[in-house]
């Protein structure tokens, strides 16, 4: 069974949706760590990994999918620590992204006090999963960020 929240209590958003500004894979580039960021989901990606060259490139991939596939295929060199800090390292790429870019922190605080679920049906971490008992931890993140974003 596929979880469908019903759309007056929840803003649904996918992070693979290059077109969804509140996606990590969302193309608005930003400034971190002295570098140039082209996505959320570059940063993300490659800030699993002490290494810089890999992390240079990791940055430099041209579509955020190929940024993950790379993390991916060297995953055996993550931070020992990843797990405990991967949360912090999302919500600041998305929180950088929202002051970077106004019309992405204004998308988000459209969302108004709804909800917000990533949709992804196989990831139970990220998102709600495919029978919405995943933590929705991409989800909370923009929540957070949106009630950081009204408080400033």
């Amino acid at each position: 069974m596929i979880f469908t929240p019903s759309p007056q209590h929840a803003h649904r958003v996918s992070r693979v949706d290059v077109l969804d500004p509140l996606a990590s894979f969302s193309r608005h580039g930003f400034d971190l760590d002295g570098d140039h960021w082209p996505s959320v989901e570059h940063y993300y990606q490659a800030m699993k990994f002490e290494d810089e060259e890999l992390r240079k490139t990791i940055r430099a991939a041209d579509h955020p999918e190929v940024a993950q596939k790379l993390a991916r295929k060297y995953r055996r060199q993550v931070r020992r620590d990843w797990k405990r800090v991967r949360e912090t390292i999302m919500t600041r790429a998305v929180y950088i992204k929202c002051r970077t870019h106004p019309e992405v922190a204004d998308a988000l605080l459209a969302t108004g006090d709804e909800k917000i679920l990533e949709i992804s049906q196989y990831d139970y971490y990220w998102g709600c999963g495919r029978d919405g008992r995943g933590k929705n931890t991409y989800g909370r993140v923009l929540m957070n960020v949106r009630d950081r974003l009204r408080s400033e």
